[in-house]
C-alpha cells in the first residue's frame, strides 16, 4: 500500500512512551498508528470516539498528538503489509483490531508498543496472561469465547421453536466451535456452520444462510463480520430470520437481538491503556482489560418486520427495548 493512500491526522507535541518515544519527541511529534479492519469511511465506529476519549485524558489531536489511520478494507490478508507500513512510518504505538491485525503487528515489531482489541488475547496466544501479558503487547479482550455461547442460549430462549440454527463465523478469529457445539447438544439444537473472512465470502455466506432452511442465526464475534453488519441486518430481515449479534449497538442499527459489552465501553478501556503507555508504562506490565458490563438489547421494530412475537416476560429481561 502506498503511503499517499494513508490518511494522517496531524497534531502537536506530547509526553511519550518508553525511552525511544522520549527521544523521538525531541525531533518530531509522537505518532499513534491505528489499523482498522473495515473499509475506510464505511461502518467506522472507532475514529470519532477515540479522538474524543483521548482528549478527555489529555491527548488532543492538533495540540499534542498525531494519529495515522490505515484500513484493511475488511480483508485480513492486508494486515501484514499495513502493519509493516506503520512501522516504516516510525509510529510510536500501534492499535490493531482482531487476531490477524495484532499478530501482524507483533511480527512487524518487537519494540513498538501494541495496544490491541480482540476476542480472546490469551486464548489466541497473543499474550502470556491477563495479569502480565509480556512482550510489547497489551489490550482489551472482549470475552468472545464465553459470549458466543451465551448468545446461542439467549437466541434459543427468544426463538424456542427454532431447532436448526446457523452460526456465521470468521475463521481468522479464535474458534468457539467446540464450545458452541457442546452448548447446541445440551439445548438439542442443530448448528449449521457458515464461514466468511472477506467481502465476497460474506455476501456468499449470507445468501447461503437465507437458502439453507435455518430458523435463526448466531452471528459470531468478528471484526470482519461486524464490518458488514448492516448488510447482514438487511439480509436477515429480508429472509425473515431472527439473528443475534455481539454488540448492543448493532440492534440500535436494526438488528433483532444483541448481547455483550458496548463497543464504546471497550474503546474506553483501550484508550485507558493507550494513555498509560504514552505516559511511560510498558505494555508487558499492563494487565489486559476485559469489559464487566453486558447488555441485552431487543429491537421490537425488527421483530415486527420479520413476523416475530416476543413475550412480555422476555422483554422484561432486556436491558433496553427499541420500539
Amino acid at each position: 500500500m502506498r503511503r499517499r493512500e494513508l490518511v494522517t491526522i496531524l497534531g502537536g507535541a506530547a509526553v511519550a512512551s518508553w525511552s525511544r518515544v522520549a527521544a523521538a519527541q525531541q525531533d518530531r511529534l509522537p505518532l499513534v498508528g491505528v489499523l482498522r479492519p473495515n473499509p475506510k469511511d464505511i461502518n467506522e465506529t472507532f475514529a470519532e470516539p477515540f479522538g474524543r476519549y483521548m482528549k478527555t485524558v489529555g491527548w488532543e489531536e492538533g495540540r499534542n498528538i498525531r494519529f495515522l489511520f490505515v484500513w484493511a478494507e475488511a480483508r485480513s490478508d492486508r494486515a501484514p503489509a499495513l502493519a509493516r507500513e506503520l512501522v516504516a512510518q516510525q509510529v510510536d504505538l500501534i492499535i490493531p483490531f482482531g487476531d490477524p491485525a495484532i499478530r501482524a503487528a507483533q511480527r512487524a515489531t518487537q519494540t513498538i508498543p501494541i495496544v490491541g482489541m480482540t476476542d480472546d488475547m490469551v486464548g489466541s496466544g497473543l499474550a502470556a496472561s491477563l495479569a502480565r501479558p509480556g512482550g510489547n503487547t497489551t489490550g482489551v479482550s472482549i470475552l468472545a469465547s464465553e459470549l458466543d455461547v451465551k448468545r446461542l442460549e439467549i437466541l434459543h430462549e427468544y426463538v424456542p421453536k427454532a431447532r436448526r440454527i446457523a452460526a456465521l463465523a470468521d475463521p481468522t478469529t479464535i474458534s468457539t466451535r467446540t464450545r458452541l457445539a457442546s452448548a447446541a447438544r445440551d439445548l438439542d439444537l442443530e448448528l449449521v456452520w457458515f464461514e466468511a473472512q472477506s467481502p465476497d465470502e460474506t455476501s456468499g455466506a449470507l445468501a447461503a444462510i437465507a437458502a439453507a432452511k435455518v430458523e435463526a442465526v448466531n452471528v459470531l464475534a468478528s471484526p470482519i463480520l461486524n464490518s458488514f453488519r448492516r448488510r447482514t441486518i438487511d439480509q436477515m430481515r429480508d429472509a425473515r430470520l431472527p439473528a443475534i449479534y455481539q454488540w448492543p449497538e448493532t440492534v440500535e442499527e436494526g438488528g433483532l437481538l444483541g448481547y455483550g459489552p458496548r463497543n464504546l465501553l471497550c474503546y474506553r478501556h483501550l484508550v485507558s491503556l493507550v494513555d498509560k503507555v504514552l505516559r511511560g508504562a510498558k505494555p508487558a506490565d499492563l494487565p489486559i482489560e476485559q469489559p464487566s458490563k453486558f447488555e441485552l438489547v431487543v429491537n421490537l421494530k425488527t421483530a415486527n418486520a420479520i413476523g416475530m412475537t416476543i413475550s412480555p416476560t422476555l422483554l422484561l429481561r432486556a436491558d433496553n427495548v427499541i420500539e
